[in-house]
């Protein structure tokens, strides 16, 4: 009797394995503006957005030379010249002053999304990936802190294995670490590091140093320390009775009780016209009522301030992981049985480790 055929290795599989139900590339023109750019981002529920101008007129971040071509003659349409994230808008918006004046905000609303580009150290460079990738180096990639990279479906790159970092085609896709990680949650042969606790020593799957705000902070301090440590998010910490805080600055989130997350998705369901009048909220009040607007009820998101995405130590990383993809987060808080932060498992750190206990046990 023959044996059933073994299914292909997770290092046998690319990124084209990942690609089949990607959607068209959602990206904006170096004209549009940020109020168009913020409603771009709304309307297809994405974080980042990469920015395109006509070609010869510009040097891509990180000098990239990302080009899209026409199929039938190879001319060139578009150079892509930066990724623009909600954190770049926030950072803008933040700028250095107060949040007062309703006609700044519309000001700074109205520039050209080209001309924020790389306010936030994730824009400063553009990553491709051939759909020829492997598996195991596109996990190398993410595990180093990029969150996404565009795919090129046809081109010079069909022929090309490995990293590919200099592109010309004539249609992209946008891969993800979400998109990684869901692809690896449902891979047979990672079944035996998905039951190891996040806290094991082996895997260290767990970032113990953790900065967040009080719950007695103003959304427009939260986004300027945000901005100031390229913070994607940051957990709500309960105000301390018995010490005198700064409710401006980054405190050490370590064993304080964790009351709510503020990330940059969150304005993303902001009104523009809104946005002014209510930086200056205590940033659970600013969470409330953003919960509570049509706009964040029709994203699906989770309201970030009822109810925390949370594990605990003992908890499994196929637990952690479930988490991530059921709830649509980037990042996990570890906390104790009496909700104090205890650390955080993020994607990147999630990949890390997936890939170092695949290379110990099947590639060495």
């Amino acid at each position: 009797m023959m044996k059933p055929q073994q299914p292909f290795m997770l290092k046998d599989k690319h990124v084209k394995d990942l690609m089949a139900d990607k959607r068209r590339l959602v990206e904006v023109p170096y004209t549009a503006t940020l109020a168009d750019t913020i409603k771009t981002l709304m309307a297809n529920k994405v974080v980042a957005v990469p920015v395109a101008a006509p070609p010869g007129h510009w040097i891509g971040a990180g000098g990239s030379m990302i080009m899209e071509s026409d199929k039938q003659t190879g001319a060139v349409r578009k150079h892509y010249i930066g990724m623009v994230t909600m954190l770049d808008i926030l950072a803008h918006i933040a700028g250095d002053g107060c949040a007062h004046d309703d006609v700044d905000l519309t000001k700074k609303m109205m520039v050209p999304v080209s001309s924020i580009i790389g306010h936030c150290l994730e824009s400063l460079s553009l990553w491709t990936l051939s759909p020829n990738t492997s598996i195991m180096d596109c996990m190398e990639v993410f595990s180093k802190g990029i969150h996404r990279a565009m795919v090129p479906v046809d081109g010079q790159s069909e022929n090309v294995f490995g990293v590919e970092l200099t592109e010309s085609a004539s249609c992209y896709r946008m891969l993800t670490q979400t998109d990684l990680l869901r692809f690896l949650n449902d891979q047979q042969e990672l079944k035996a590091i998905m039951s190891h606790k996040v806290s094991d020593k082996q895997l260290q799957a767990i970032t113990a140093t953790v900065f967040g705000m009080t719950n007695k902070a103003k959304v427009i301090d939260v986004i300027k320390c945000m901005r100031t440590a390229s913070l994607n998010a940051v957990p709500i910490l309960e105000s301390s009775k018995d010490i005198t805080e700064d409710h401006t600055q980054l405190v050490n989130g370590k064993k304080r009780k964790l009351v709510g997350t503020f990330s940059a998705t969150d304005l993303r369901t902001c009104p523009v016209p809104q946005m002014q009048p209510l930086f200056n909220l205590e940033v659970l009040d600013f969470l409330k009522m953003l919960s509570e607007t049509p706009l964040y009820e029709s994203t699906g998101l989770r309201s970030s301030w009822r109810e925390q995405v949370t594990c605990h130590t003992e908890s499994s990383l196929r637990e952690v992981m479930e988490k991530v993809v059921s709830d649509h987060v980037h990042r996990i808080w570890v906390v104790d049985e009496q909700g104090l932060l205890e650390g955080v498992v993020s994607l990147t750190d999630m990949i890390r480790v997936i890939r170092l206990w695949y290379l110990t046990e099947f590639l060495h």
